[in-house]
This record gives C-alpha cells, structure tokens and sequence, in this order.
C-alpha cells in the first residue's frame, strides 16, 4: 500500500526545487535576459551587473532546477532556457505580481500612458496592421537579439543606435517600439527620443517571452546560435 503522507512529500519536495531556484531578484532576472535568446555567462554577468563567478553560480543552481541547459561552443559555454514552458512561467509571475503587489503600480501606470492602443485591442489585428504597414514595429534590443527571435514584421533599430539612425523611420505611420519585455526600460527610452524627433511612437507593452505565451509566431533568423 502506497504511504500517502510519504508520496505527497515527495511529490512538493520536487515542486519546491523550482520555487527555491526562483527565490532571487538575480536569478530571475537571468531567466527573462535568456528568455530572449542564448548568452554567455560572460555577456550574462554584464547585463545583471554581477560577478562571472556569482552568475556562473546563479546559473548553476538554475540548472539543477532543470530550468536552463548549457553548451559549450568553442570557448564560451552558452545558457539556454530548457523549455518554452519556462519563459510561459516568467510571464505568469510577472502577472501575478502585477496583481499583487501595488509596488508595482506606479511602473505600471507610465507604461500604460505610451503603450499602444491597437496592441491591446486587437493583438492579431495589430500583427496584421503591421503587415499592411499600417504600423512600424521596432525592436530596439540589440541585433543578437533580434536574430534569437522577433515580432513577424519587426524592424530591428537596437537603442544605441536609435538616435543617429531615427530618420530611416517614416513619420506618416506610428512607430510602435518593443524591448525585451513590459518593464524592459529601453522601450520607453526609445518612445521618448523619437517623440524628441516628431515622431508618432507608443510602445508594445510586451516582449518576445508575452507574444509567445500567447502563441504568438515568432521570426528566427537562420544560423542564430541556438
């Protein structure tokens, strides 16, 4: 006869070994950089403004959660999210602390003011609007980003190149700008730089992890590391 009291414990045991890997501001910031595509630990350690030697163990304890897997390419080991399903639970907690936590209102509340109208209408819609050119869709993460996976239609300007670059983007059309992700602040950096410019622009108030939560296609460019 099976101990039930044993089989439950066993059981929440293996589901709190995702909770306990969840349990760092760092080591979810690192999901949400990865789920934009495959890094390094090295480019890792930059972006989350840690150690090589902290992330590498971040990283780690990601890994013995079976939440991110690792190569090695030549000199550099890549990390990788081990499943779509991860990024599904980034977007699920980003939502429920949004739900939670009046913290988060007053960062809510400025994106809200510039993100676009037709994206929260009508997401299909405004995919095909784009399509039509009735919009511009701009990416402004960097190019390896882009390449790992892109809006269908997305043009890609990365942020620090936006401000030589600006006049390659029609003024007849809004531009609606996308980062990494609804609190990724490149975004609205971007929205406020070409509003300087004369520009039409809102931003998506999404990124690539929230368009694939939803089932959303999105556009990789071939040979991408991956």
């Amino acid at each position: 006869m099976v101990d039930q009291r044993a089989f439950r414990d066993s059981l929440y045991e293996q589901f709190a070994r995702i909770g306990k890997s969840l349990a760092s501001p760092k080591r979810l910031e690192l999901l949400d950089l990865l789920s934009q595509g495959p890094r390094t630990v090295e480019g890792l350690a930059g972006l989350i403004d840690c150690s090589i030697a902290n992330t590498s163990r971040h990283l780690q304890v990601l890994r013995q959660s079976r939440l991110v897997e690792s190569s090695k390419q030549g000199l550099y080991v890549f990390y990788r999210l081990s499943d779509p399903a991860v990024s599904h639970l980034m977007v699920s907690l980003h939502r429920l602390a949004e739900n939670r936590f009046s913290e988060l209102n007053q960062a809510r509340e400025r994106m809200a003011r510039m993100r676009s109208e037709a994206w929260r209408r009508n997401r299909q819609r405004f995919v095909h609007g784009v399509v039509r050119g009735e919009f511009v869709l701009l990416d402004v993460r960097s190019r390896d980003e882009f390449s790992a996976g892109h809006l269908p239609g997305a043009i890609s300007i990365p942020l620090r190149e936006l401000n030589q670059r600006f006049v390659e983007l029609p003024k007849d059309r809004q531009v609606v700008a996308y980062c990494r992700g609804p609190y990724c602040l490149g975004a609205l950096e971007a929205v406020d730089l070409l509003v300087d410019h004369g520009l039409d622009v809102r931003h998506l108030g999404a990124g690539i992890a929230e368009w694939r939560a939803e089932g959303g296609r999105v556009i990789i460019v071939e040979g991408t590391n991956g």
